[in-house]
C-alpha cells in the first residue's frame, strides 16, 4: 500500500502508470536534463545526466512511443552555436543503442514537419530551449508552442525542478496527463520518503563552507532526523559561536546568532548534534600548505581549518553504526585537494559500508556527488541525487514547480472508486453480453456501448473518456 500514500513516494502519476495503449503512436515530449559541462573544444566532460536519461527514453521507445526531448544547455543568451544540442546527440545516441534524430529548433513549423514524420519508437532530439527567452520566463505562449505537437508530457528533469521554465512546467498546463519519468520518480520516492517518512534512527550530514547557504536545510532536518552531523567550512562558524579560536579559519561573522540558536533548537528536538572534535588546519589556503592535526579547542592563529580530524571520523563513524537511514550533502572538507579528502573520503566508504549492511543511503546532489564519485562508491550507494539546488529545496519543504505542474496522483479513495466503476462497468457488460448472446471477453463497456449505440430499445449513456492507469 506504500505506493498509494503520496507522503511516502512520488505524489505525482508516473509514466508507469499510464497505458501501453496510451503510449503507443503517441507523440511524447519528455523533459530531459542534457544539461553535460562541456570542455574549451564541446566534449563532453561528465555524462552522467545522460546516462540517467537512458531508462526513460528507452521505456517510451519500448511502448511505441513518438519521442521529442526536450532539454536545455548551459546558460546562452539568445542562439549560441556552442551550446547547440547536436554537441549532445551522438553520445545520448551510443547510450541509448538508437538513433536520435536532431531538429533545428525546439518549436515552428521545423518541428511539426519533423514530428508529422516521426514513426513509432522514434526519438527526436530538439533544440536548446533556452535559446528562447520564454523558456525561462516561462512564458506560456512558449510553452503552448512547445507542447502543440506532442500528446502527453513526461518530466524527467529532476535537476531542473526546482525552476519554474516553460519547459519544466508551464507545458503541463496544455499536456495532459502529465507525469514523472523513471529518474523523477526515483528521486521522489528516495528524497521523500527520507524526509516524510524515514526508516529510523535517520541522520542527516550536512557539509559545505557557509552556513547561510544552508539554514533552511538545517531547520528542516533539525525537525526530522534523529542525528546531524555537520563538517566542512560551517563548522567554524558554530565554533566561533561556541566562543572557540578558529585561528584564520573562515567564519560567517553575521551568523554567530544563527548557529546559537540551530544548536538551542538540536537541543530541544532532542536531536543529537554532532561537530568536530578535531580538526586539519593549513598555514595558508593552498593544496601544498603545511598542515596539522589539532583539537577544535586549540586552533593557532594564522592558521585555517580546511577538513575534519581522524578523531572526528571515528566519531562520525560510531554515530552512523546503528542508522537506518542517511542522508548526505556536502563535503567534509576540502576535497578537491588530496591533503585535505580525508574526512570526505572517509564519510564515503562508510555510508557505502552502511549500505551493504541494509541502511538506506542518500547522496543529495552537488559536491556530495563528486566526492562519492572522487571515493569511487557511487554504484555502492542507495540513490545519488542529480539535483543539488532541486533536492536542496525539497528537503527544506519547498515546493517544487516541475512536480508541482504534474498530475497528482489519485488519492486512496479516489483510486478505490475507480476501481469500483470498473468492477461496475465489466459486471454490467457481463449482463448485456449474455443478454446480447455475444462472447464479451476483452471488450470494454465503453467499446460496447460504442458498437450497439442501444439495447433492446434503451438508450445507454457514453462514458467520459479518462485517462487510462496500467494494470497492475
Amino acid at each position: 500500500m506504500e505506493s498509494l500514500l503520496p507522503a511516502t513516494g512520488c505524489p505525482t502519476l508516473c509514466l508507469t502508470d499510464l497505458s501501453a495503449q496510451q503510449l503507443r503512436s503517441a507523440v511524447v515530449l519528455l523533459r530531459a536534463d542534457f544539461n553535460v559541462p562541456l570542455d574549451a573544444e564541446g566534449n563532453i566532460m561528465d555524462d552522467t545526466r545522460l546516462r540517467e536519461s537512458v531508462p526513460t527514453i528507452r521505456y517510451l521507445v519500448k511502448f511505441g512511443a513518438r519521442v521529442l526531448l526536450a532539454s536545455h544547455l548551459g546558460r546562452p543568451k539568445g542562439i549560441d552555436d556552442n551550446l547547440r544540442l547536436a554537441l549532445v546527440a551522438p553520445r545520448l545516441a551510443a547510450l541509448l543503442r538508437h538513433e536520435v534524430m536532431l531538429a533545428d529548433d525546439c518549436i515552428g513549423p521545423v518541428v511539426a514537419q519533423k514530428v508529422a514524420a516521426l514513426k513509432d519508437g522514434e526519438v527526436l532530439l530538439l533544440e536548446n530551449t533556452r535559446f528562447y527567452k520564454g523558456e525561462c520566463d516561462n512564458d506560456l505562449s512558449f510553452a503552448q508552442q512547445l507542447a502543440a505537437p506532442a500528446d502527453l508530457y513526461v518530466n524527467d528533469a529532476f535537476g531542473c525542478a526546482h525552476r519554474a521554465h516553460a519547459s519544466t512546467a508551464g507545458v503541463a498546463k496544455f499536456l495532459q496527463p502529465a507525469v514523472a519519468g523513471l529518474l523523477m520518480k526515483k528521486e521522489l520516492d528516495y528524497l521523500c520518503r527520507a524526509i516524510t517518512a524515514p526508516t529510523r534512527p535517520f541522520a542527516a550530514i550536512v557539509g559545505g563552507s557557509k552556513v547561510s547557504s544552508k539554514i533552511s536545510v538545517l531547520e528542516s532536518l533539525i525537525t526530522k532526523c534523529d542525528k546531524l552531523l555537520i563538517g566542512g567550512g560551517m563548522v567554524f562558524t558554530f565554533l566561533a559561536a561556541r566562543g572557540l579560536p578558529v585561528g584564520s579559519s573562515w567564519v560567517e561573522s553575521d551568523k554567530l546568532d544563527v548557529a546559537r540558536k540551530l544548536e538551542e533548537k538540536a537541543r530541544a528536538c532532542g536531536v543529537e548534534l554532532l561537530l568536530p572534535n578535531d580538526v586539519i588546519v593549513a598555514d595558508m589556503w593552498s593544496p601544498e600548505a603545511a598542515t596539522r592535526i589539532v583539537s577544535i579547542d586549540a586552533i593557532p592563529d594564522g592558521w585555517m581549518g580546511l577538513d575534519i580530524g581522524p578523531a572526528s571520523v571515528e566519531a562520525f563513524k560510531g554515530a552512523l553504526q546503528d542508522c537506518k537511514t542517511i542522508l548526505w550533502n556536502g563535503p567534509m572538507g576540502v576535497f578537491e585537494w588530496d591533503k585535505f579528502a580525508s574526512g570526505t573520503m572517509e564519510i564515503a566508504h562508510t555510508l557505502a559500508d552502511l549500505t551493504s549492511q541494509g541502511a538506506i543511503t542518500i547522496i543529495g546532489g552537488g559536491d556530495s556527488v563528486c566526492a562519492a564519485e572522487k571515493a569511487g562508491v557511487t554504484l555502492r550507494m542507495s540513490h545519488i541525487s542529480t539535483g543539488g539546488g532541486a533536492s536542496l529545496e525539497l528537503i527544506e519543504g519547498r515546493t517544487l514547480p516541475g512536480v508541482a505542474a504534474l498530475t497528482p496522483r489519485p488519492t486512496l479513495p479516489a483510486m478505490l472508486g475507480q476501481y469500483l466503476y470498473h468492477l461496475a462497468c465489466s459486471t454490467m457488460y457481463g449482463i448485456l453480453g449474455t443478454i446480447l448472446h455475444r462472447d464479451t471477453a476483452g471488450v470494454s463497456l465503453e467499446a460496447a456501448i460504442a458498437q450497439e449505440g442501444s439495447v433492446k430499445g434503451s438508450r445507454l449513456p457514453r462514458t467520459s473518456s479518462r485517462p487510462q492507469l496500467a494494470s497492475v
